[in-house]
């Protein structure tokens, strides 16, 4: 066992390892190309994705991944596809992968919900994030527990997204259990400027490009936006964000560092009690409070390498983020002070150091072949988390204060053989070690807590047959709970003070197909159940996830892509769950906000003249809202479209239509307790909702050179 405070010193040791072959990776550019690695792929999304197998085909909108894929709920997401998608917040760039919705309850500045297969995985718990090779999801947040905002990502410079599902991936640790993305940038980038505007005050400035400068390329990018949205107290959310990237070589023999920068501001208007729009007291796009909202500050540097060390492919990064973030919210209005209102301020500093290191090699037993891949990975969080009551964003009072430090360090091991030109098998290992130290500067107390976790994963697939394989995976997983002591669920549902394991436990299994049997249609369906040994729920009263019961979910997802004509492609994408706990009455064991149904279909148009543009369904199903299922929310449908049309060869003009058919449904719908004046002291339970933004146009003129 690692000790906490030997946590630190094993992050040092990686960074001295990794230094020296990221040094030397341009010395090798000679090296032969690996004959294991796929022929062609986005940016490289993780230092380990490079050893898969088979030949991949760039299709329209993702890659063909038949004879490579360890399971068909596997994918990879082409730049192609990222362009042309109509997406109102850049969180909704994940939207393209296959059964994940992404939707807001408060304010443009805060991270997005995210649902997937069952899960509300608030705020990003459960499904990992990465840009570049860093994480994206936050340890021990203010807010919520792997807390995941994608506001300092620019769409222009994305080349692609690979994701998985399920916990069958050794080179995947915290927050995966249910998911992962992958976002690779680009290295190069045509010189552009785009101008946007639209009518529910969104500005958009964005200009980039790159040079040859000291034998590699350098990128520059930036942008300043401007949103009100459609809220009564308009969001007046500004953003700004700028990254600089030199990079040399190739994904599999080369390196680059990336310096990002981001700056937000803006107000917020919460979900809201439905009986105060049924009193007149706000309007459908009212807030109760105008003085929530949110700042957040966001800066890295990393550094990406690879080489070629004789017969094995080294991948290497390091990453160093400063992130700060306050978020200003009332929830239950005046339940807890009548006098003054139960904003309370939310306020999350923090440094996150990491890394990873991963060789692979292709080597042959006898008849078998063996992809092998090795890999440590380490991160460290220094964090600065309080929470206070305030009144119109002054504080009031300070209600928690905690300097906390917590790392971990993994190892990971997998061996993809290939038994038969129709047989492959993964048999893959991971170990996590996690350490964490807590002071709380109000009671003067250190508490201190470490756990590990060992996780077996495994999959076998069969094919290709008449271009078809079949695929069976399972796999252990885990996310990391608060490190700090907090609000726990019992089994009578209430809460209570404690400090929940820091390492919980998913198992999951799934069977699929995937086939591209018809040409220009690809097929693919997946069956399966994920097992969890606490559910992370979302807590309405202090806004934050809370640690609760065990949990089950089973379902089936289909996707599928066709091409009928060169120029056009039509996809759809539906999944569906059933969510329960799994202890106690069978009438209470709904997973509040778990949602039965996640759907996206719509077509694109490309390659038509001087046309492109896209049309795409997005739904989100009935869920409940308490666990005896006795209320729920009907969910959301919209539609989303552009267009685009090619003026000059250097000069386009797009336009994007959101929610077409003016739907005025809710984003998202929470049941809790909250107190309006005049009310009793107990308050009153009642829906609490955010409504859909209603129809909106944006318009984009873009240059090139």
């Amino acid at each position: 066992m690692i000790a906490t405070r030997q946590l630190p010193i094993g992050m040092m040791v990686l960074v001295l390892s990794v230094a020296p072959a990221m040094a030397h990776a341009d010395s090798v550019s000679s090296a032969p190309e690996d004959q294991s690695q796929p022929k062609r792929r986005p940016a490289p999304s993780s230092a380990t994705d490079e050893a898969q197998t088979g030949d991949i085909v760039v299709t329209a909108s993702t890659l063909d991944l038949l004879g490579a894929a360890r399971t068909s709920s596997q994918g990879s997401i082409t730049r192609q596809e990222i362009e042309r998608r109509p997406v109102y917040r850049t969180g909704q760039l994940l939207e393209t992968v296959p059964g994940l919705t992404v939707t807001a309850h408060s304010g443009e500045g805060k991270a997005n919900q995210y649902l997937l297969r069952g899960f509300n995985l608030d705020h990003g718990t459960d499904f990992a994030t990465f840009v570049d090779g860093m994480p994206v999801n936050q340890r021990t947040h203010a807010h919520g527990q792997g807390y995941t905002d994608l506001n300092f990502l620019l769409p222009e410079l994305v080349g692609g997204i690979d994701f998985t599902k399920g916990t069958y991936f050794a080179t995947a640790g915290d927050f995966s259990a249910v998911g992962s993305a992958h976002l690779g940038i680009v290295d190069t980038l045509r010189p552009t400027v785009s101008l946007g505007a639209g009518t529910v005050g969104d500005r958009r400035l964005f200009a980039g490009g790159s040079i040859r400068v000291g034998g590699g390329m350098l990128l520059g990018a930036g942008e300043i936006f401007h949103l009100d949205g459609p809220w009564d107290h308009p969001d007046d959310f500004r953003r700004y964000n700028g990254v600089l990237r030199w990079s040399t070589g190739s994904a599999t023999d080369g390196m680059s560092l990336t310096a990002m920068g981001y700056s937000g501001h803006w107000n917020a208007t919460t979900d809201q009690p439905s009986r105060a729009v049924d009193q007149g007291l706000i309007g459908r796009f009212g807030t109760l409070d105008p003085s929530d909202g949110g700042r957040s500050f966001r800066y890295s540097l990393s550094a990406r390498g690879a080489a070629r060390l004789g017969n094995w492919q080294l991948h290497a990064n390091l990453y160093a983020v400063r992130q700060l973030l306050t978020l200003w919210s009332n929830f239950t209005h005046y339940l807890d002070d009548p006098q003054r209102g139960d904003q309370h301020a939310q306020n999350d500093r923090r440094w996150i150091l990491g890394g990873e290191l991963a060789v692979s090699r292709t080597v042959a037993l006898g008849r078998t072949q063996h992809a092998v891949r090795l890999g440590i990975q380490s991160r460290y969080d220094a964090i600065r988390v309080d929470l206070a009551h305030t009144e119109r964003r002054a504080r009031l009072s300070l209600d928690r204060d905690d300097l906390v430090d917590e790392a971990s360090i993994a190892a990971f091991a997998e061996d993809e053989i290939r038994w038969a030109p129709w047989l492959r098998t993964t048999i893959g290992l991971r170990i996590d070690h996690f350490g964490v130290r807590d002071a709380n500067l109000l009671d003067a107390t250190i508490q201190r807590e470490s756990a590990s976790l060992l996780q077996p994963k495994g999959s076998l697939v069969l094919g290709p047959w008449a271009r078809t394989e079949f695929y069976l995976a399972a796999g252990r997983g885990f996310h990391s709970n608060d490190g700090r002591a907090g609000p726990m669920a019992t089994d009578e549902g209430t809460l209570r003070l404690g400090r929940p394991p820091l390492l919980v436990r998913a198992d999951s299994v799934e069977a699929g197909v995937r086939s591209n049997l018809i040409p220009g249609l690809t097929l693919a369906a997946t069956a399966f159940q994920i097992d969890f040994a606490s559910e992370l729920t979302y807590d309405a009263d202090n806004g934050q996830t809370v640690a609760g019961r065990p949990s089950r979910r089973r379902g089936f997802e289909f996707s599928g892509q066709y091409r009928p004509l060169r120029w056009l492609e039509l996809n759809a994408n539906l999944a569906f769950s059933r969510s329960r706990y799994r202890d106690g009455a069978p009438a209470s064991r709904y997973i509040e906000d778990a949602p039965d149904f996640i759907g996206s279909a719509g077509l694109s148009i490309s390659n038509l003249g001087r046309l492109s543009g896209a049309l795409v369904w997005r739904a989100l199903g009935a869920h409940p809202l308490v666990d005896d299922n006795r209320i729920r929310s009907p969910g959301y449908s919209e539609l989303n479209a552009n267009i685009s049309f090619r003026l000059t060869p250097q000069l386009d003009l797009r336009a994007d239509l959101y929610n077409v058919a003016n739907s005025r449904q809710n984003a998202a719908d929470y049941f809790y307790t909250t107190r309006l004046p005049g009310e009793p002291a107990q308050g009153v339970d009642d829906l609490q909702f955010h409504p859909l933004e209603p129809r909106s146009l944006r318009l984009t003129m873009t240059a090139t050179w």
